[in-house]
C-alpha cells in the first residue's frame, strides 16, 4: 500500500536530498557532532515529514502551510551549508551537489 505523498516528485526529491545530507554530514568533524552534524539531517527530515503530512490535508491552504514549513526547513539546511563552506568542512563539489538538489526542490515546490 502506498500513500499519495509517496508518489509526489517533490517528496522523492526531498528523500534524495536527505540521503545526501546524511552522507555528507557523516564526514563533518567530531566538533560538529551536536551542531551541524545533527541539525542538518533533522532539518532535512522535517522537510520530508512536512511534505508527507501536508499531503493528507483537506484544504489547499492547509497543504500550502505544510509545504511552507517544509521549505523553511530546507532553507535551514542551506544556512548550515553556508557555515560548512566558511569552515571549509566539505569540498566545493560536495556543496554543489547539495545546492543542485536544493534548486530542484525549490523549483518543484514553487509550482
Amino acid at each position: 500500500m502506498s500513500y499519495k505523498f509517496q508518489k509526489l516528485e517533490i517528496y522523492q526529491l526531498a528523500l534524495d536530498y536527505l540521503d545526501l545530507l546524511y552522507e555528507l554530514t557523516a564526514r563533518l568533524p567530531r566538533t560538529e557532532e551536536y551542531n551541524l552534524k545533527s541539525q542538518m539531517p533533522r532539518a532535512g527530515t522535517s522537510t520530508v515529514l512536512n511534505i508527507a503530512e501536508g499531503s493528507t490535508s483537506q484544504t489547499d491552504p492547509e497543504q500550502s502551510r505544510f509545504l511552507g514549513m517544509a521549505l523553511r526547513s530546507l532553507i535551514e539546511t542551506v544556512a548550515c551549508q553556508d557555515v560548512i563552506e566558511r569552515r571549509k568542512y566539505l569540498s566545493a563539489e560536495d556543496l554543489r551537489r547539495l545546492a543542485s538538489l536544493v534548486r530542484s526542490y525549490s523549483q518543484k515546490s514553487s509550482r
